[in-house]
């Protein structure tokens, strides 16, 4: 058994994805199995599974979207770690040994995410304080923005599998939500060094198609109060509840700008059902439509 799983998922992005792969066999750290879990691409990203015959395991699937994708990447993985690569990113040739230093120090810590360094159409860019990793309880600052990269994380697999896997229903923000799932009980690791790569700014990325992005926030939050609150404690479901309104108000507000009295009614729905700490499927549902 491989002592770490490298999942990637892509969709017509061959060129980025070779260069993602080629990243991960550059690893210095070699026992790894790499799994590509190919969208349904239509430009050839196919070809990969020619070009890394033997050192690449190459899945495809039906178009479902990138959390279907990872989700038949991790049920296809064997090892005990899985490990994340976006099909625009990479990694440094010392990530994965980094990771393996980091478990045999501290065994008891389930997730843990190296730094990161940002490209934007083709420069180096200067990260913002708010979006630089943390460790230790961060749930409460993961709630505003998602503190955790699928590209610098690696995750004991079990984590994810109690956690309830990427939840296929959700577009984009499905990391957001995977990742509250988990850290509202488990402290994050940090490797500070800036081992991955993270390329943005391009046409294709998944979070410049849609409009309003907190409702998938909100409906994150909202489900997860609904399936844990119970279980959460007072300080975390008070955090919880407050993040959800101020996107809520935030959302109300776009939405009346743009005359879009359905979406409208949705947010206050689902405000009012925050409000009366009584969130369920029916009042969060409706949130992944505009």
């Amino acid at each position: 058994m491989p002592f770490f799983s490298v999942i990637i998922p892509t969709f017509n992005r061959f060129e980025p994805t070779r260069r993602a792969v080629e990243s991960v066999l550059a690893q210095t750290f070699t026992d790894f199995e790499l799994i590509v879990v190919d969208d349904g691409s239509t430009d050839g990203t196919g070809r990969l599974a020619e070009m890394y015959a033997g050192r690449v395991l190459y899945l495809r699937q039906e178009n479902r979207g990138v959390s279907a994708a990872r989700n038949l990447g991790i049920s296809r993985s064997t090892s005990a770690y899985i490990t994340f690569l976006d099909s625009d990113d990479l990694w440094l040739p010392a990530k994965l040994a980094a990771h393996a230093a980091f478990i045999t120090r501290n065994p008891s810590v389930r997730i843990h995410q190296t730094g990161e360094q940002w490209v934007r159409r083709g420069r180096g860019v200067n990260q913002m304080k708010k979006h630089l990793k943390k460790e230790g309880d961060i749930f409460a600052p993961s709630l505003d923005l998602c503190l955790v990269s699928p590209s610098a994380v690696c995750v004991e697999r079990r984590l994810v599998e109690e956690a309830g896997f990427f939840d296929e229903a959700m577009a984009v923000c499905e990391d957001y939500d995977l990742w509250l799932r988990v850290l509202w009980r488990e402290k994050a690791g940090l490797i500070p060094e800036k081992l991955t790569v993270k390329h943005g700014g391009h046409e294709d990325q998944l979070s410049r198609r849609y409009w309003g992005m907190d409702r998938f926030r909100v409906y994150a939050i909202m489900k997860l109060l609904d399936r844990h609150g119970a279980d959460m404690g007072p300080a975390q479901v008070e955090a919880a509840a407050a993040a959800a309104l101020k996107k809520c108000a935030v959302l109300a507000a776009g939405a009346k700008k743009r005359g879009n009295l359905a979406l409208l009614e949705k947010v206050e729905r689902a405000a009012a059902a925050i409000e009366r700490r009584d969130c369920n499927s029916r009042d969060y549902g409706t949130l992944l439509t505009e």
